[in-house]
């Protein structure tokens, strides 16, 4: 457990529900222990291990249950099963000011908070400084917290947070406080205790704010946790389900399959094989967005007769966004066209430069003005586009920064 921050083992949080106020009455006082309620798992059998100075991203849905397992982690909520280890203090950003006393002043709740925390009044002493400097509220330190404006509440809650060098922080959408000049500060804040070996929960909608941050990331969905590991993988899946939802596998790359010899057809043209090779021929199911990649064809021809055929490839995106479709007729290239077995291949020499996350491919053959399909098979094969965080958006256009140019 020396190197393990924090280890979660089976954990869940049950809520029972009740249709009608009364029920609960009625439950807690029945003698044949007739049950009103049904109950809601906020967190179903969860389990992960958070090494020291790490710093993790937790995504899902509103509603998933990541604020229910950051409150049971920091201590707020108790789990109905399972165990939690925690090894160091905690300061958690869950609602900015949770814990603070609207009485007392900002100072008196500095001294408060650091208590909460298991520092003593001398330790807190010596963070009170720099705690002031950093919310720079000025003389409203001494006033009561509930004669401030929103923006002073949040700086000041933000300050305490970061600045009581504890050995877990944990952050719950809460990075957007103050003017542009304080955010900058509470950046540069939240990287030195990054790279000072603190260990960070990170919960944000911002899906490129956990890629920026974030070594690794946790995906729950429905109170179960879907994904653990690399931060861009996490994030690339469940930007897939967001886009469409579960995504079932059934067209995944599987084991080559056995062609069979050519047999006369009554159709035109008809496609026997499509597979996606590396540059070693190796068949792959995902790939570095610029790593080579080549798309080897074999289509068999029953009727000669069609002039200029055209072979058409298209990539699309999970949800249907067409990414990319080449074809023969575009690129002016006559694709082999005789009575029999015929191949073809597509090399995409730098690779497909969309960003990470799952892909199709549909292909056909087509006429001579790639109007009218002789075969057209959508989903024929599933990609998965593997890429590192270099970038936003859809693509990622090969490019060259200069500077002090004329």
């Amino acid at each position: 457990m020396s190197d393990i921050a924090i280890k979660v083992q089976d954990l869940s949080k049950v809520y029972k529900l009740y249709d009608k106020s009364i029920d609960r009455m009625k439950e807690s006082l029945s003698f044949t222990k007739k049950k009103y309620s049904r109950e809601y798992y906020a967190l179903n059998n969860v389990s992960f291990e958070i090494k020291k100075g790490e710093t993790v991203g937790i995504i899902g849905t509103n509603g998933s249950g990541k604020s229910t397992l950051l409150k049971i982690i920091t201590g707020v909520l108790t789990p109905s099963m399972g165990q939690l280890k925690v090894n160091g203090k905690i300061s958690a950003l869950l609602e900015l000011g949770a814990g603070f006393n609207p009485e007392y002043t900002g100072l008196e709740n500095i001294y408060l908070n650091g208590t909460m925390m298991g520092y003593t009044r001398e330790e807190m002493g010596k963070k009170v400084k720099p705690i002031m400097n950093f919310a720079d509220i000025g003389e409203f330190i001494n006033q009561p917290v509930k004669t401030y404006s929103s923006g002073m509440f949040a700086r000041l809650a933000f300050a305490v947070a970061i600045n009581v060098e504890p050995d877990i922080l944990i952050v719950d959408e809460a990075l957007s406080v103050g003017d542009t000049r304080f955010q900058i500060k509470c950046m540069d804040k939240m990287k030195q205790m990054m790279e000072g070996g603190t260990t960070v929960l990170f919960v944000s909608h911002d899906t490129n704010a956990i890629r920026r941050f974030c070594m690794k990331a946790i995906w729950i969905n429905n109170g179960v946790m879907k994904e653990i590991g690399e931060v861009n993988r996490v994030v690339d899946k469940y930007l897939d389900f967001l886009k469409c939802g579960e995504i079932k596998d059934e067209n995944v790359q599987k084991e080559a399959i056995e062609i069979k010899p050519f047999v006369p057809g009554d159709n035109i043209a008809e496609i026997i094989d499509f597979r996606i090779l590396d540059r070693f021929n190796n068949e792959v199911n995902e790939v570095k967005l610029d790593e080579y990649l080549k798309i080897d064809l074999i289509y068999d021809v029953y009727d000669e007769s069609i002039k200029h055929p055209v072979l058409g490839i298209a990539l699309k995106s999970i949800d249907d966004d067409y990414v990319c479709g080449l074809n023969t007729l575009l690129d002016k290239i006559s694709i082999p066209w005789e009575y029999g077995r015929n191949k073809f291949k597509l090399e995409y020499t730098c690779g497909l430069r969309a960003t990470g996350g799952k892909y199709y491919f549909d292909i056909a053959l087509f006429e001579e003005t790639a109007t009218v399909p002789i075969q057209y098979v959508s989903m024929i094969k599933n990609i998965t586009i593997i890429s590192d965080y270099i970038g936003e958006g859809r693509y990622i256009i090969p490019h060259v920064w200069r500077g002090n140019f004329e």
